[in-house]
């Protein structure tokens, strides 16, 4: 058992520092198979069994399945990390690899800010906005270029924290069991974590427990996204005061972090009107507008993304070699 262990501290680093390689170089390939698409098909197959009875009965299987779904992605990926330590260490160090690599979302995060880079910047908004629905749960329908860079950033922003900070800061502190286990807290939230009639009590609890486990990595996101900038210079002064002042006012208690952070450093404003099944939202404004969005701030803004990944990967490795 202590031989294990040992092994364990000593490959950690490896396992971290390669599964963030393959996902620079590879990102998602969608014929490979993806642990994921497993975790989605249990909620929905669990989802059907127990999102019903009254709204009490609906929040108390709201807990179970979350429990189940991340306890349950946790024990799954360690019993098969086990077992092919157990046939060869090799083989278990191969599928740690992969499985962090499954949970990181770096490329594929700024190749889906491409997808929608490209067509604006061709002046083609009809395809623009289509990319940009693959991303956000707004109505994209009727928006302008101003709108789909706001949303591809806002969407950048936030999701350096969830795609890539989070998952390789639990890599990091627990390998490749507790990055599945953060990827199925994750998956839960997109499915079951909204506030409309169908979830607003079977998916409370998931929607808390995203908030939670995101909570440490979205604060350890503000230094990195500033040092970034400062590399980029970018006006780091600024951002720092625009996180200072409009990062609370973000509906999610983790999402002002990024967004405010990143909409100083860009210069511009994030928040504001969004429609959401044809019903008009006001998000908190995170930054000053000091010119209009465009799709030259997506640019800079999948700079400043790509350069905070790397960033991000130091003190991953800090903490995998000290665990």
């Amino acid at each position: 058992m202590i031989e294990t262990l040992s092994w364990f501290g000593a490959v950690l680093p490896m396992v971290v520092l390669c599964g963030f390689i393959l996902d620079q170089v590879i990102g998602d390939p969608h014929s490979w198979p993806h642990p994921v698409i497993g975790i989605g098909k249990g909620i929905s197959f669990l989802e059907e069994k127990l999102n019903q009875g009254t709204p009490q009965v609906r929040r108390q299987n709201g807990v179970l399945l979350t429990l189940a779904v991340v306890g349950g992605s946790y024990l799954l990926t360690w019993g098969a990390v086990s077992l092919a330590n157990f046939f060869h260490p090799i083989l278990g160090f191969a599928l740690s690899i992969y499985i962090v690599f499954t949970t990181l979302a770096a490329k594929s995060l700024l190749d889906a800010g491409q997808n929608v880079l490209v067509p604006l910047t061709k002046g083609d908004l009809n395809e623009a906005r289509i990319q940009l629905s693959w991303l956000v749960s707004r109505d994209t329908t009727s928006l302008f270029e101003g709108e789909i860079a706001r949303g591809t950033v806002e969407t950048l922003a936030e999701n350096f924290v969830d795609g890539i900070l989070s998952p390789l800061f639990y890599a990091a502190l627990g390998g490749a069991p507790l990055a599945m286990a953060f990827k199925a807290v994750s998956t839960l939230d997109s499915m079951v974590g909204y506030k409309n009639e169908r979830y607003i009590d079977f998916g409370w609890f998931s929607a808390r427990t995203d908030d939670w486990a995101n909570y440490l990595p979205a604060r350890l996101s503000v230094p990195i996204l500033l040092l970034a900038g400062k590399l980029r210079r970018m006006p780091v002064a600024h951002a720092y005061r625009m996180w200072k002042r409009d990062a609370s006012g973000h509906p999610s208690p983790n999402g002002g972090n990024p967004e405010s952070v990143v909409a100083g450093l860009l210069g511009i404003q994030l928040g504001g009107i969004n429609i959401y099944h044809g019903k008009t939202h006001h998000r908190a404004e995170m930054g000053d507008a000091l010119h209009p969005v465009n799709a030259t701030d997506i640019v800079r803004c999948r700079q400043l993304v790509k350069t905070s990944t790397w960033l991000s990967l130091i003190p991953a490795l800090a903490l995998a070699y000290l665990r």
